[in-house]
């Protein structure tokens, strides 16, 4: 009988973690004149309904994973949106204190929205130089990068040979991408609410298996 060769399946090399990374839901708008609740100088709304039945759209896709921990990070939106999943599961989620999202100086708690809408000559610098260093006050690119960078590396290290749910934010998955692929820095930014995306982090290299997908959202 002849030997037959079929096409692989991909299987995270020894040693490596898999974490799926999942933006949380929708959050509350931003209103002019309006600030939204700050934690340690970072804007924290709650979710938005909508984000509501994103989050429980998300544990039913995932609640047939095999996780061994969840992450969700300093920000109510992240814990809101692990909540059904936790449930589905029995499990505590862990907070990360690495990966919050980029911290946006005078224009967080919501300003950031308002001024990327009306098209703020500093957003527009933002863009063009792929750095949020213009913004008074705010975290360069490299130091959230950098912080981003070791946030995940030290969940992947405290779980080898497992499988994490890690509940971020955009910019978190923006830049998780972006070192992994060595692209543009904000090439990945605009991972929709309640996505998910999977990043295989074995050792220093990180290996993308998926990005944004949003197939459990369709209904909502």
């Amino acid at each position: 009988m002849t030997k037959e060769y079929r096409q692989p399946v991909y299987v995270p090399p020894k040693g490596a973690a898999d974490l799926f990374l999942i933006r949380h839901g929708e959050s509350a708008p931003a209103r002019p004149g309006e600030s939204f609740p700050l934690k340690d100088g970072s804007g924290d709304p709650p979710l938005h309904p909508h984000g509501q039945r994103q989050a429980a759209a998300v544990g039913d896709r995932l609640k047939g994973e095999a996780f061994t921990a969840l992450y969700v990070t300093k920000l109510i939106r992240t814990h809101q949106t692990a909540a059904p999943l936790a449930s589905h599961l029995g499990l505590t989620p862990v907070l990360n204190p690495d990966l919050h999202e980029v911290h946006l100086g005078e224009w967080d708690g919501g300003l950031y929205r308002i001024k990327a809408a009306e098209g703020d000559p500093i957003y527009r610098r933002v863009t063009e130089t792929q750095d949020w260093a213009a913004i008074p006050g705010a975290e360069t690119r490299d130091v959230f990068f950098s912080r981003v960078h070791k946030g995940l590396l030290d969940i992947a290290q405290a779980h080898a040979d497992e499988r994490i749910a890690v509940f971020v934010h955009g910019g978190v998955i923006g830049a998780a991408l972006a070192m992994a692929t060595r692209s543009e820095p904000f090439a990945f930014l605009g991972a929709a609410n309640g996505s998910i995306s999977r990043l295989v982090i074995h050792g220093d290299r990180m290996i993308v298996r998926g990005f944004n997908e949003t197939q459990h959202l369709d209904h909502l």
